[in-house]
C-alpha cells in the first residue's frame, strides 16, 4: 500500500466526550442529565465512573501525548457547569479550564463540543423538539465560549445533530425513546441546525477569530445528513431562499449517485424503501423552517467554517437485521445491527471525502472508530477479521486518496481513546486503549481485543509526517 502524502498542516487526534468518560453523573448528589430518567429506571446500564476522567484526567492526557497527537477533542458538559437552572458551578468551571490548560501544555490543541448527545436534566427530556430550545442553548454556548474561549477557540455546536435525533425520536434508542416520530425527528434536526447557526453568529462576536462548525453522521440517506450541511452553505453559494427546494433536489441527486443501496439483494431494497419514507416526508422546498430563518438572517453568508463528517457505516439499510442474526457473543434478538458488526467500507470513506468537497471548505474527520465487544470482562474479537492497527492504516490511507483527488482534508480524529460509555452500555469497545473495568477502571497499555493499537497509530503518524516531510523537502 504507497504511503499517502498528506498536507503540511494536517493534524492527528483523538475525540471523546464528556457524559462517555467523565463519570459522576445522574447519582445520588450528582449532575443529571437527559439519560438520568433511563438509567433510574434500568433502561441502560448506569453510567458510573465511566472512565474517570473527571478526576484522572492527567493520565489519559498522558496517553494521548504518548501517541504524538496533535489535538485532543472533548466535550464541555452543560450539565456540568449548570447542574441546575441558572446555577454556574465555579468549581466545575475552574476543573474545566485546568483540563484545557492540561490539553494545552502537552502540545495538543483543545477542540471542544458544547453539546454531546445530553442536556442538563432540569430540561424535558424532549427539549429539541421544543420551540424554545435553540435559544435556551444560545445562552449557554454564548456563557462557555466567554468563559473558556481564552483557551480554546475551535468549536462544534452540535455533535451528530442528525443522528441524535433519528435515534431519540424515531429508532428510539436514545431517551426519550420515542419510535417512528418522523415529524419529532425533523423539529429536532431543525431545531438543532438552529441553534447552530445562532451559536456560530454569537460565538463569532464574541471570538472573531474562532473555528465554529457543526458535525454530521455520515449516512446514506440525504434528508438525514447531507441537507442541513448543503443548507449552511447555499446562501454562499448564491441559492436564494425561493430557490432552494430545486438546489437541494440537485444535491440529493448527486448523494443518491454516489452513496451506493448496500451489498447483496435484500439491502438495496430496504435502502430505497428508506430513502422513500424520508422523501415522502420531506419537502425540499420547505423543510426545517426555523433554520433557514435563520440561515438567511445571519450576518454570514456561510454558518460553516469548515466541512466536518463523522464516518463509521454510512448505509441507512445494514443497520436492519433479521432478529436472532448471529453476532459476536451469541445472537442477536433485536432488529438493528450491533455496532461490533458495522462493516468497514474504507473505499466509501473516501467517497464521503469527496462528496464533502461539494460544501467548498476545508474538511475535518472528527470521528472514525473501530468497535468490538466485551461481555463480563470477556472480549471477543471481530467477526471479519479487522482490527484497529488494520482499520487505522486503510482509513488513514483512505483520506490520502481523497486528498490525492484534490479534497482539503486537513484533520483526523480517531473515536476514542480510552474504552467508554457508549450510550447505555459497556459492551461496545472502540478505545486505542482498553479499560479494565473489574479492577478500578484500569486503563491499559493494549485495546480491547490485546493489540497495541496505540502503537500502531504512533508509529502511522511517524510514517505519514515523515512521507510529508520528504515530499515538501523534495
Amino acid at each position: 500500500m504507497t504511503t499517502p502524502i498528506l498536507p503540511s498542516t494536517f493534524t492527528f487526534g483523538v475525540a471523546t466526550a464528556g457524559f462517555q468518560i467523565e463519570g459522576g453523573y445522574n447519582g445520588p448528589g450528582e449532575p443529571t442529565n437527559n439519560w438520568a430518567p433511563w438509567e433510574h429506571e434500568g433502561r441502560v446500564e448506569p453510567s458510573g465512573d465511566a472512565v474517570s476522567f473527571w478526576t484522572d484526567f492527567e493520565a489519559h492526557l498522558d496517553r494521548a501525548k504518548a501517541i504524538d497527537l496533535d489535538s485532543f477533542r472533548l466535550s464541555i458538559e452543560w450539565a456540568r457547569v449548570f447542574p441546575a437552572r441558572g446555577e454556574v458551578d465555579h468549581s466545575v468551571v475552574e476543573h474545566y479550564r485546568t483540563i484545557l490548560q492540561a490539553i494545552i501544555d502537552r502540545g495538543m490543541t483543545p477542540l471542544v463540543t458544547l453539546h454531546h448527545f445530553t442536556h442538563p436534566g432540569w430540561l424535558p427530556v424532549e427539549f429539541w423538539t421544543l420551540p424554545e430550545s435553540p435559544e435556551t442553548y444560545l445562552e449557554w454556548a454564548k456563557f462557555a465560549v466567554s468563559t473558556f474561549g481564552d483557551l480554546c477557540s475551535t468549536w462544534i455546536t452540535t455533535n451528530e445533530l442528525n443522528i441524535y435525533s433519528v435515534n431519540s425520536f424515531f429508532t428510539g434508542i436514545f431517551p426519550p425513546g420515542w419510535r417512528g416520530k418522523f415529524a419529532s425527528a425533523m423539529a429536532s434536526i431543525d431545531h438543532l441546525l438552529t441553534a447552530h447557526v445562532l451559536a456560530y453568529d454569537a460565538i463569532h462576536e464574541i471570538q472573531p477569530e474562532a473555528v465554529v462548525a457543526t458535525n454530521n453522521y455520515s449516512l446514506s440517506i440525504y434528508e438525514l445528513d447531507r441537507m442541513p450541511l448543503d443548507l449552511l452553505v447555499a446562501r454562499r453559494e448564491g441559492i436564494p431562499e425561493d430557490g432552494l427546494g430545486t438546489w437541494l433536489a440537485m444535491r440529493r441527486r448527486r448523494h443518491n449517485d454516489l452513496v451506493p443501496n448496500g451489498p447483496g439483494k435484500i439491502y438495496p431494497v430496504v435502502e430505497e424503501a428508506l430513502r422513500k419514507i424520508a422523501s415522502d416526508n420531506v419537502d425540499l422546498a420547505s423543510a426545517l423552517p426555523r433554520a433557514r430563518r435563520a440561515i438567511y438572517q445571519s450576518r454570514h453568508d456561510c454558518t460553516l467554517d469548515v466541512a466536518q463528517l463523522d464516518y463509521y457505516a454510512p448505509v441507512a439499510a445494514e443497520h436492519i437485521v433479521i432478529p436472532g442474526t448471529r453476532t459476536t457473543g451469541g445472537r442477536n434478538v433485536l432488529p438493528a445491527r450491533f455496532l461490533w458488526d458495522d462493516r468497514p467500507d474504507p473505499e466509501m470513506f473516501t467517497t464521503y471525502c469527496i462528496e464533502a468537497r461539494d460544501l467548498g471548505l476545508p474538511l475535518w474527520v472528527v470521528e472514525n472508530g473501530l468497535c468490538n465487544r466485551v461481555v463480563h470482562a470477556r472480549s471477543y474479537p471481530r467477526a471479519d477479521g479487522w482490527t484497529r492497527p488494520k482499520y487505522l492504516e486503510a482509513n488513514l490511507h483512505a483520506i490520502g486518496d481523497a486528498i490525492a483527488r484534490g479534497v482539503d482534508v486537513q484533520s483526523y480524529f480517531h473515536w476514542t481513546l480510552v474504552d467508554n460509555y457508549e450510550w447505555g452500555s459497556y459492551e461496545p469497545r472502540f478505545g486505542i486503549y482498553g479499560c479494565d473495568r473489574p479492577r478500578g477502571n484500569r486503563i491499559t497499555d493494549l485495546d480491547a481485543m490485546g493489540i497495541d493499537s496505540a502503537a500502531a497509530y504512533r508509529s502511522l503518524i511517524h510514517e505519514l509526517r515523515a512521507s510529508r516531510e520528504h515530499s515538501s523537502g523534495a
